[in-house]
């Protein structure tokens, strides 16, 4: 792999590659993370994607799976957020309430699997952001948030029986 072959692809490529993302999306923040992640792995695997017919159709390829998936995420995120957001009364008495709830199911959770979902959960962080405060791998802090997803579930579960 010659780097400077890459760069010549690159710098011919890209500003097309975030302007076809900025259209599709409309949103040139995810393009421009879409089309550098996408770079990155044209990059790592060079002497493959150099072979292609069409090496800058699959780096578009690439950018636009990146940027779906950003959005499905996103979409997720904000479903999530709307749901406990509709289970929460706007008032401050009801936050303080909803604060020391959410405190409390956190501490029914070992250390890593509270901290990975209070970072997510309160702080709004994302996966390679948390991974990056909790020193550990992206694969890590997914397996924590799934863990602790299924804990409170059970707990909420267990929670609920008890009342009725």
């Amino acid at each position: 792999m010659t780097e400077r072959e890459f760069e010549q692809f690159f710098l011919a490529n890209r500003d097309d590659v975030i302007r076809l993302l900025t259209v599709t999306t409309g949103n040139r923040e995810r393009a421009v993370d879409a089309t550098q992640e996408a770079f990155i792995r044209a990059h790592a695997r060079w002497d493959i994607v150099r072979t292609y017919d069409s090496p800058g159709a699959w780096v578009r390829r690439i950018a636009i799976n990146v940027s779906n998936d950003e959005f499905k995420s996103e979409q997720r995120r904000q479903k999530r957020e709307r749901t406990v957001h509709a289970a929460a009364s706007s008032s401050h008495a009801d936050d303080i309430v909803g604060d020391a709830f959410a405190k409390a199911l956190l501490e029914r959770l070992p250390r890593r699997q509270r901290e990975a979902a209070a970072l997510y959960y309160v702080d709004d962080r994302t996966v390679s952001e948390i991974a990056s405060i909790l020193e550990t791998s992206e694969g890590a802090v997914k397996s924590n948030l799934a863990s602790a997803r299924e804990r409170l579930r059970t707990v909420i579960a267990d929670d609920q029986l008890d009342r009725d």
